[in-house]
C-alpha cells in the first residue's frame, strides 16, 4: 500500500497524477512515484515525499496522456528508490502499481529466477510485473490475458494497474482486497484507491468489486472478472465536494477535523434524531431490526479507534439495552477460532470501510452464521457492501491520520442504536427518552463551547511538550477515552503513553508516577466520581502531575489536580463524545510545538488495507 493513481484520456497525464498523488498523502507513505506512456514510457521514482519527486520531473513526461502514479508504504523492502513504485518488468515490457501483499511472492520469484528473470528491488510488486510479462511472452497472449493468468497464480490482496508498452492505448486495473475506485468522464477515465484524488474532475465513479478485472480505453471501459466474464459496471454519484479536502484555512487537516464535531455529529444525526417526534429513526437498519432487538450478544469488531469506540459501544449496550457485548479487535477475532452463534449479531466498525482486518473478520462471522452490520464513514466502500445491513457516519472525508471526527461519529451511531433498541424493549421510560433525545441535539453546542476554550488547552500543552511519558486513566465511559487520549498522543506527537482504568493503576502503573510524568485523568461527574476522587489523591500523594478533565463547576478535583479542561454538564451516556475534544486538542498541540508531523505521522497509514 498505499496510494494509487491513474489517468487515461486527452489531458496531460502528468498533472493529475501529481495532484491526485498530493490528495492522498493524507494516507501516509515514504516514497512516490509516476510512469507517463507518450512517445516513450517514462518512469520517475524516489524516497520520500511528492515534493521530492517533483525535482526528478522534466518536459520528458509533459506528452504522455496516459499513466499511473503510486504513493508508497513500505511492507516488502525498505524505503527507497529502487523499491518505489512503479515498477518496471525485466525485459521494460509491462509498469505495474501494487497495494496489497502477494503472500507467495517469495515462491514464484524463486520459480521466475530459474527462468533467468532479473530482479531489481526486493518487493513483492516487481514480482507480479515480471509474472506478467513472462506469461505475455511464453504464451504469446495479449496483455489483458497475460494480467488475469498471473492474478489467478497469486495469493494474496491487491488493488493495481498495469500499463504494458506494446498496448499504450489501455490501463488494465484489477482488484482483491484492496481498495479501487474509477471516475468516469467524458472521453477519460481516473483511476484512485479512494475518491479524493477523483472529485475535482468528475463526481461519477465505479468501485471496483473484489476479482474484478477492469480494461481502460480513453472512450471504452470493460469490466470482466478474472475467468473473463463480462458484467456491466455500477456508476455511482460521489457526495463530497472538493472543499471537504482542503484545509480550509487550518494549519493542519487535523485542527480542521477537531473542528468539524459538531457539524460532522449534527450530519450524523440530522434525520435519524428528531427531537419534535422524540424519536430515533435509522432507515439503514430497518430490515434488521427485529433480530437486533431479540439479539442475546453483540460482537463489536475494529482496530485501532474503531475499537475504541466499540469499547463506549459496549457500555452503551449494556446500560441501555441491556444487552451482553463483547468487543473485539479485528485482526485477533479472526485468528483464535471465536464461539460465533446464528442469533449473534456482529457489528463492524472501520472510518474507511476498507480495513483488511475489519473484512476478513466480517467474512469469517458471516461464514459462521452471525447478521453482520457495518458502520463506516465511506459509502461505496467495501464493509457497507460486505455486511446486510448498516449505518453511515456522515464525518465527512477525514484527511489526518489519526482519527477525530470519525471516533465521536462512531460514537454518535453507537448511541443511537443503543437508544434505539432500549425504546424499543420498553425500558426507559417516556420522560428518560425525551430527556436523552432533548440532550443529544444539545451535543455539538456544547462542543463548540469546549472548541472556544482551546487556548487554554494549548497553554497547558506547552508545559508538557517535552514530557516523555503519559498515563491517561478513566472509569466507566471514560476509561476508552483514556484509551484514546493516550493513543492520540503517542501516535501524532511520538510521547509514550497508556491508558488505563482508573482503579487498575494500583496493579502497576503506579509505579511509573513520579513529578515527570504527566497524568491525565477523565473525570467527569458520573456514579463513580468519588473513586476517580480517590485515584487522583493516590497520584498526588505520590507527587505525581494531574491533567483532569472536569465537568464545569467542579470544585472537588479542581482543587487537587493541577490542571484542569472543563466541559459543560451531560448525561453520562455522552460523555465519552465531550471528554475526547480537549484530549484531542491537547495532543495536536504537544505534537505541533515539538514539531511532528500532525497531519502525516511517521510509520502510519490512514487506511490499513494490509494485514
Amino acid at each position: 500500500m498505499c496510494g494509487i493513481v491513474g489517468y487515461i484520456g486527452e489531458r496531460n497525464a502528468l498533472p493529475v497524477l501529481i495532484n491526485g498523488l498530493k490528495r492522498l498523502e493524507y494516507r501516509g507513505y515514504d516514497s512516490a512515484g509516476v510512469a507517463v506512456l507518450g512517445e516513450n514510457l517514462q518512469i520517475r521514482k524516489c524516497k520520500g515525499k511528492v515534493t521530492d519527486l517533483e525535482k526528478h520531473l522534466d518536459k520528458s513526461l509533459q506528452s504522455g496522456t496516459v499513466g499511473i502514479g503510486h504513493t508508497r508504504w513500505a511492507t516488502h523492502g525498505e524505503p527507497n528508490d529502487v523499491n518505489a513504485h512503479p515498477h518496471e518488468s525485466h525485459h521494460g515490457k509491462f509498469v505495474i502499481i501494487h497495494n496489497g501483499i502477494i503472500e507467495n511472492y517469495s515462491r514464484l520469484r524463486d520459480r521466475l529466477i530459474e527462468r533467468d528473470v532479473k530482479f531489481k528491488s526486493e518487493t513483492d510488486t516487481e514480482v507480479l510485473a515480471n509474472l506478467i510479462e513472462f506469461i505475455y511472452e511464453k504464451s504469446e497472449v495479449g496483455a489483458e490475458l497475460a494480467v488475469r493468468l498471473a492474478l489467478s497464480k497469486v495469493i494474496g490482496a491487491y488493488g493495481l494497474v498495469v500499463m504494458c508498452k506494446d498496448e499504450p492505448d489501455k490501463l488494465i486495473a484489477a482488484r482483491k482486497g484492496s481498495p479501487l475506485v474509477i471516475g468516469v468522464g467524458n472521453e477519460e477515465y481516473f483511476l484512485a484507491s479512494d475518491a479524493t484524488p477523483i472529485v475535482e474532475y468528475t463526481k461519477s465513479v465505479i468501485y471496483l468489486n473484489d476479482g474484478d478485472v477492469a480494461i481502460i480505453r480513453k472512450e471504452q471501459l470493460i469490466l470482466k472478472t478474472l475467468k473473463n466474464d463480462e458484467q456491466g459496471p455500477t456508476v455511482q454519484q460521489l457526495n463530497i465536494d472538493i472543499g471537504e479536502i482542503d484545509k480550509g484555512g487550518y494549519e493542519h487537516f487535523m485542527l480542521k477535523e477537531i473542528f468539524e464535531q459538531p457539524k460532522s455529529i449534527n450530519d450524523t444525526f440530522r434525520g435519524r434524531v428528531r427531537s419534535e417526534e422524540s424519536e430515533i429513526h435509522l432507515g439503514g437498519l430497518y430490515n434488521v431490526l427485529p433480530k437486533l432487538i431479540e439479539a442475546e450478544r453483540i460482537i463489536i469488531i475494529g482496530c485501532g479507534t474503531s475499537w475504541h469506540a466499540g469499547l463506549v459501544g459496549e457500555y452503551l449496550f449494556e446500560d441501555l439495552a441491556r444487552i451482553s457485548v463483547e468487543v473485539e479487535y479485528a485482526s485477533e477475532f479472526r485468528y483464535r477460532n471465536p464461539i460465533i452463534n446464528h442469533d449473534d449479531v456482529v457489528i463492524a466498525i472501520s472510518q474507511s470501510g476498507e480495513t483488511a482486518d475489519t473484512l476478513a473478520a466480517i467474512r469469517l462471522a458471516k461464514e459462521r452464521g452471525a447478521m453482520v452490520l457495518g458502520i463506516c464513514n465511506v459509502v461505496g466502500s467495501s464493509i457497507p457492501r460486505e455486511t446486510d445491513a448498516g449505518v453511515y457516519t456522515h464525518a465527512g472525508p477525514e484527511i489526518g491520520v489519526a482519527s477525530t471526527k470519525a471516533f465521536t461519529c462512531q460514537v454518535t451511531v453507537l448511541a443511537m442504536m443503543a437508544i434505539m433498541i432500549s425504546r424499543k424493549k420498553g425500558l426507559i421510560t417516556d420522560e428518560r427518552y425525551r430527556d436523552i433525545i432533548r440532550e443529544f441535539t444539545e451535543i455539538p453546542g456544547k462542543i463548540e463551547k469546549i472548541l472556544r476554550h482551546n487556548h487554554d488547552i494549548k497553554k497547558v500543552a506547552e508545559l508538557f511538550q517535552n514530557a516523555t511519558n503519559s498515563l491517561y486513566l478513566g472509569r466507566g465511559y471514560l476509561f476508552p477515552v483514556a484509551l484514546e487520549g493516550a493513543l492520540k498522543l503517542k501516535e501524532i506527537s511520538y510521547i509514550h503513553a497508556e491508558g488505563y482504568p482508573a482503579a487498575e493503576m494500583k496493579h502497576g502503573p503506579i509505579a511509573l508516577i513520579d513529578t515527570k510524568m504527566p497524568v491525565v485523568v477523565v473525570a467527569t461527574k458520573d456514579s463513580s466520581y468519588e473513586k476517580i476522587v480517590s485515584n487522583i489523591q493516590e497520584v498526588k500523594a505520590r507527587n505525581g502531575v494531574v491533567i483532569a478533565v472536569v465537568t464545569e463547576g467542579d470544585t472537588v478535583i479542581k482543587n487537587m489536580a493541577d490542571h484542569v479542561f472543563e466541559i459543560p454538564q451531560v448525561d453520562n451516556i455522552f460523555a465519552a463524545l465531550l471528554s475526547v475534544v480537549p484530549l484531542q486538542l491537547f495532543s495536536y498541540y504537544i505534537a505541533v510545538m515539538r514539531g511532528c508531523n500532525v497531519d502525516q505521522p511517521r510509520n502510519l497509514a490512514k487506511s490499513v488495507t494490509v494485514e
